[in-house]
């Protein structure tokens, strides 16, 4: 099993005619997974690495049944295209899109809430490397390479951090049940709460591995949703304990406001839970190995 994504899954590419989407179009095709269209309004009848190109996302999703889709729109237009995907009926968006407007994200988060939860379409991102299930779909722009079937779950703000995990944990010869990029944006789609969840229900997945940084409450909230209700062990990497308060660090949700918002307090936090801390990036793969080897 896997979540979000799997070799089932149709995908659509918004914006794809861009040098960036095409790139990653190809690369996703190359991995094997169903891509069956792509959407750019006014390109409707074009085609790009032998995908069709629409000019709206519900003719993509009436001609080709899709169900999942990529964005790789430009900024100022990233949130209308979500909202497109989200009332053509597609059920899972990852949006790549980095520097949308807070304010454009509030909307969107509004918008979607108007649907009930059993229609509502997941979304991950902005600001994210996107989701993978290795072994059978890729939907965003990490190295697929580097991703072993297996049975760690992996949750990160950071696609970088994430794609180090991969790598460090395929070293071992262990795999990854689906490895999902959440964003770094102060508002996104999906919380780290809401990928453990799905994590919990997943019988592919054995192990949870989180990655955080520092910047908003995001960790502290996942933190007290572990130590409720998770069964499975979770380890964590938290980025940032040199970081100096009130400073943003890369991504725009990196910046210290409050209590429980430094690594240094994450760290506290997530370990008084019941979480295995990695000490530094460099031993994220031993620490998930040495974990489950214990359990």
């Amino acid at each position: 099993m896997s979540i979000l994504l799997d070799r089932d899954s149709r995908v659509i590419v918004q914006g794809i005619t861009g040098r960036m989407a095409r790139f990653h179009t190809k690369d996703m095709l190359n991995y094997g997974t169903n891509v069956v269209g792509g959407v750019v309004p006014g390109k409707g009848g074009e085609t790009v690495e032998g995908v069709p190109v629409f000019d709206t996302v519900k003719q993509a999703v009436e001609a080709t049944g899709a169900d999942a889709s990529l964005v790789f729109v430009p900024p100022p237009f990233a949130a209308d295209s979500i909202m497109e995907a989200a009332d053509a009926g597609i059920r899972y968006c990852v949006c790549i899109t980095d520097g949308i407007p807070a304010q454009d994200m509030i909307r969107v988060k509004r918008y979607m809430y108007r649907y009930p939860k059993e229609k509502r379409m997941v979304l991950t991102g902005p600001n994210c490397a996107g989701t993978i299930s290795p072994g059978k779909a890729l939907l965003g722009i990490m190295p697929g390479h580097i991703y072993l079937p297996g049975h760690v779950g992996i949750i990160g703000r950071s696609g970088t951090l994430g794609y180090e995990a991969a790598a460090q944990l395929k070293e071992r010869g262990i795999g990854v049940s689906t490895s999902v990029g959440i964003g770094g944006d102060p508002i996104n789609g999906s919380s780290f709460k809401d990928i453990l969840q799905r994590f919990e229900e997943d019988e592919d997945t054995h192990v949870i591995a989180m990655i955080g940084e520092i910047g908003g409450p995001q960790e502290a909230e996942a933190a007290e949703y572990i130590r409720d209700h998770i069964t499975k062990p979770v380890i964590a990497y938290v980025a940032g304990l040199t970081a100096p308060k009130g400073r943003t660090m890369g991504h725009a949700g990196a910046i210290i406001s409050a209590f429980g918002e430094s690594a240094s307090e994450k760290v506290e936090i997530l370990s008084a839970a019941g979480v295995t801390v990695a000490e530094n990036p460099a031993v994220i793969g031993e620490t998930i190995a040495r974990v489950m080897e214990a359990a």
